[in-house]
């Protein structure tokens, strides 16, 4: 049994991926956060590749922090997605709870456009 933080996160993200895959008509939304930072990615898992990404330590997103900077993370990564022709996603929390900043970052992914 997982003793500490760090253990019941992996068991949380081998649980999830577990489950999910993503694939080019309908990507893995992959979320990934640090003490200081957000990133979200699309990732086709059959080929390997990563079709759009977008995190908070661009430019224009840089001087925002926690559920500000996670929303519009979501909605510049939802902008990117619809120009690579991206509609339909499978979400991706990576161990994380759903709430806080990944929830901030999947609702603005919702508004933006993409649907999950």
């Amino acid at each position: 049994m997982a003793t500490n933080t760090r253990a019941r996160k992996l068991r949380r993200r081998r649980r999830v991926r577990g489950k999910i895959t993503g694939s080019a008509e309908r990507p893995r939304l992959s979320v990934a956060r640090s003490n200081r930072r957000i990133y979200a990615q699309l990732i086709d898992d059959s080929q390997g590749h990563t079709l759009a990404a977008a995190g908070s330590h661009e430019s224009e997103v840089a001087s925002l922090r926690g559920v500000d900077a996670a929303s519009a993370v979501g909605t510049r990564l939802a902008e990117r997605a619809k120009g690579a022709g991206i509609a339909a996603v499978v979400f991706d929390r990576g161990g994380f709870k759903f709430h806080g900043q990944v929830k901030a970052l999947a609702d603005a992914a919702r508004e933006g456009g993409l649907e999950f």
